[in-house]
């Protein structure tokens, strides 16, 4: 059952990863800008925010779930499965995300507030031959994603440089502020002999022996992919729904 989990969710991931020249500009940070500076509310903008309200109850499982990006970051692991710093190194995206954060607001107000929702905007065509420019946006998207994976090590795009993840971060935080219940981990020390195998397993790179030493499973890098529920010989870890 829980290898069947993991054949399933890898599954999902990878087939979003096929999909993600159909579906890249519902993940463009541009198109964001481009909308707000005629006060139109893109694609994107609904996807980043249906994004944090679903992290409000499932915390990051989206990222391990069905993410396009996270799909190819696991398949780029058979090259390198070296675990990735983070620490400090996490923030890092978080200064790429706020400035873009402030130009959006800014653009809004500039352009007298919102003034329409368009779903489809720009994204008639996705990645297609009428558009070559398209290609140059997807491959180079790409590019950054295999580079860090290849030089930073697991999943390095979610670490450093992912502009979504701090829309479900600030969503699980706010769950966390506001005791709503939410999908996380939950640790039986009691049960652990310190085998250290989920910690090996992780995608994120997470000390997850330690958090299970110290019981506290609730970390911001967590994508709640369940590899470490599977691995482990004695079920020392298990999701919850509670607060």
């Amino acid at each position: 059952m829980m290898l069947k989990r993991q054949n399933i969710r890898k599954a999902l991931v990878i087939v979003s990863f096929l999909l993600f020249p159909v579906i890249i500009f519902y993940f463009s940070p541009y198109l964001i800008v481009l909308g707000a500076m005629e006060g139109i509310v893109a694609g994107s903008f609904i996807m980043f925010g249906i994004q944090f309200i679903v992290s409000i109850v499932f915390g990051r499982v989206l990222c391990g779930y069905v993410c396009p990006v996270g799909g190819l970051q696991e398949c780029l692991m058979l090259a390198n499965n070296e675990k990735a710093k983070g620490g400090r190194w996490n923030l890092v995206k978080y200064f790429i995300w706020t400035p873009w954060i402030v130009s959006i607001i800014a653009l809004f107000i500039r352009a007298g507030g919102i003034t329409k929702v368009d779903f489809f905007f720009h994204t008639t065509n996705g990645v297609s031959l009428y558009e070559p420019f398209t290609y140059i946006i997807y491959y180079g998207v790409l590019l950054i994603v295999v580079i860090l994976a290849l030089m930073a090590g697991k999943r390095g795009f979610c670490h450093y440089v992912c502009w979504m993840s701090p829309f479900m971060v600030i969503g699980s935080k706010i769950s966390d502020w506001l005791k709503i219940p939410k999908l996380h981990l939950k640790s039986g020390k009691e049960k652990c002999v310190g085998c250290g195998k989920c910690s090996g397993k992780c995608p994120m790179s997470l000390k997850v022996r330690e958090m299970i030493k110290n019981g506290h499973m609730n970390k911001t890098e967590c994508i709640l992919c369940g590899e470490c529920i599977d691995i482990c010989p004695q079920k020392a870890i298990s999701y919850s729904f509670r607060k």
